[in-house]
């Protein structure tokens, strides 16, 4: 029996291409086996949500092997986009790593720790002004589709008339006039009262000189609109990007004043972006959640939420398509 569990301890170590840094008694072979295996299973995507004064807050993290032994990643907190992360510190299960403040104040960095214990994370974190939240979290879903998709009929979410089916994420700034919903300074966010899992997306926008909004998909996933010049080089937190992760092939837009069109398809993690007519982002996987998601369950159908705290924005057409279950 103790044999079998040395060769597929070994095993396991080889695959991280460790198999190198066994030690000679076997008390420390043990004890290496047990630590590496312990490591490759924090390796993945990892759901979080953090208690934030008493607050529930999404966040997300991911956890990937760099060469045979670093543990590197990427973070995604409240707000901003996602974050590399340089090294995973790991000992016996517990984990920690430090991420240089990006919008926030303050002028240390953020501390994460944490433990990995029954396929579950848990953990604190110290943000960049020494305040000290507790957060846990759970694998994300995959959410792979298998068939082919079977479209319902298209949903007008916006009626042309009133606020009708959405609801202000705080004080209203929204008003409807001459058939268009406007935003015509920064205040709250948007939220539709549907929820949705897989869709079409249609949109028809116009925003002024250096404004920035965007739509989040589900709730959770921003695709970024901006007063983005066409001869920037592409990013992903610019025009038609997947904010954070997913860069266009090009900036597709017309500028200020102007009435412009995104198309997105939206199944699973996959997502299909098409703006003003020409597809720049095409079937590419959503890692995760961007910062301002609503929450982080990735796995339940959620709203179409439009941000209004960023600057002005109008929409004349907000039409989708759900998917048939």
């Amino acid at each position: 029996m103790q044999q079998k569990y040395l060769v597929f301890g070994l095993s396991a170590l080889l695959s991280f291409g460790m198999g190198s840094t066994l030690m000679a008694s076997d008390k420390s072979s043990t004890y290496q086996l047990q630590q590496t295996v312990t490591a490759k299973d924090l390796i993945g995507r990892w759901d979080i949500t953090m208690d934030e004064n008493g607050k529930a807050v999404p966040s997300w993290l991911e956890v990937k092997l760099s060469g045979s032994r670093t543990l590197v990643g990427y973070f995604v907190g409240v707000s901003g986009s996602a974050r590399p992360v340089s090294k995973v510190n790991f000992d016996q299960g517990e984990f920690s790593f430090s991420l240089p403040p990006q919008w926030e104040g303050g002028d240390q960095d953020f501390v994460i720790q944490g433990e990995l214990k029954d396929g579950k994370i848990s953990g604190t974190l110290v943000t960049s002004e020494g305040k000290k939240h507790t957060w846990t979290g759970v694998r994300a879903p995959y959410l792979k589709r298998t068939g082919a998709v079977t479209w319902g009929q298209p949903i007008n979410l916006f009626n042309g008339k009133d606020l009708s089916g959405w609801k202000a994420a705080g004080p209203n700034q929204w008003v409807v006039k001459n058939g268009v919903l406007t935003s015509p300074k920064s205040g709250s966010n948007l939220i539709s009262d549907q929820k949705f899992d897989d869709f079409k997306l249609y949109l028809e926008f116009k925003y002024p000189k250096g404004s920035n909004s965007g739509v989040y998909l589900r709730g959770r996933h921003e695709l970024q609109i901006e007063d983005s010049d066409k001869n920037t080089h592409p990013s992903n937190v610019l025009f038609g990007g997947i904010y954070g992760f997913l860069t266009p092939s090009e900036i597709v837009a017309l500028g200020p004043d102007q009435w412009q069109t995104m198309e997105v398809t939206l199944i699973g993690r996959m997502v299909t972006v098409k703006t003003n007519g020409k597809t720049v982002i095409s079937n590419q996987e959503i890692p995760g959640i961007t910062g301002g998601a609503l929450d982080s369950k990735e796995g339940e159908p959620g709203p179409i939420y439009i941000q209004g705290d960023h600057g002005p924005i109008e929409f004349r057409k907000i039409v989708i398509t759900p998917a048939k279950k």
